[in-house]
């Protein structure tokens, strides 16, 4: 498993947390520790799911997602 932090913008509210968590959710591969606005960590097995992947889910709600890190 390796970490990732995602910088989300767009974020202003607790249904947007609901709706980024929502859409982790639904990735195999993908343990979400925390969304709040303007941020998600997790962790994710790569051989499952790729970062692309990740953020291709997060714009698909509606948001923009950028790495903020990432380590094994």
């Amino acid at each position: 498993m390796e970490n990732l932090t995602l910088q989300i913008d767009g974020m202003s509210c607790e249904h947007c947390v609901a709706r980024v968590k929502q859409a982790l959710s639904k990735l195999d591969g993908v343990d979400v520790r925390n969304v709040e606005v303007g941020s998600a960590e997790m962790s994710y097995d790569p051989s499952r799911v790729s970062p692309d992947r990740i953020l291709e889910a997060v714009d698909g709600v509606g948001f923009e997602p950028h790495v903020a890190g990432a380590s094994v």
